[in-house]
């Protein structure tokens, strides 16, 4: 059982992104900030977007190893517009509401000692972090290919 799953060439490409994309969060984040920030490698948000390499990889390893025309093809296309689009409209939005309620709070209590869970504020991803998931995701897709 085992054996099948790591000659699943299309589960192996979309992990593969998946986890890279987790990992490259840290690395990326100290490039682009000047910061260390463990704690991205096991949170959602930051570049790239893992999530839209993970789809975007098992979109095209299923487009090259069952044909862009197969229905299985459609199907990862369909949920891969899916994710990306919730990736930076509805979780996007969702974390900006986060920040804007964080913020009021911080606003109107100032000064009075208040048990308050801060919100989450990075749960989706700018374009720019979607982009650089689907290119990841595309490379890695690509590399499995060639290299199976």
């Amino acid at each position: 059982m085992f054996l099948d799953l790591v000659q699943n060439q299309v589960l192996v490409a979309g992990l593969l992104a998946w986890f890279l994309g987790q990992f490259l969060k840290v690395p990326l984040e100290y490039l682009i900030n000047h910061r260390v920030n463990w704690g991205l490698w096991f949170s959602s948000g930051g570049m790239p977007s893992s999530h839209s390499s993970l789809m975007t990889s098992v979109t095209l390893s299923t487009g090259l190893n069952y044909g862009f025309g197969s229905p299985i093809f459609a199907l990862a296309f369909a949920v891969s517009m899916i994710v990306v689009y919730d990736a930076t409209g509805v979780r996007r939005q969702a974390g900006i509401h986060a920040q804007k309620i964080n913020l009021l709070f911080e606003e109107v209590l100032r000064g009075e000692p208040l048990e308050m869970d801060k919100l989450k504020e990075v749960l989706g991803h700018t374009p720019p972090q979607v982009v650089g998931g689907v290119i990841l995701g595309l490379l890695i897709a690509l590399l499995v290919y060639g290299v199976w």
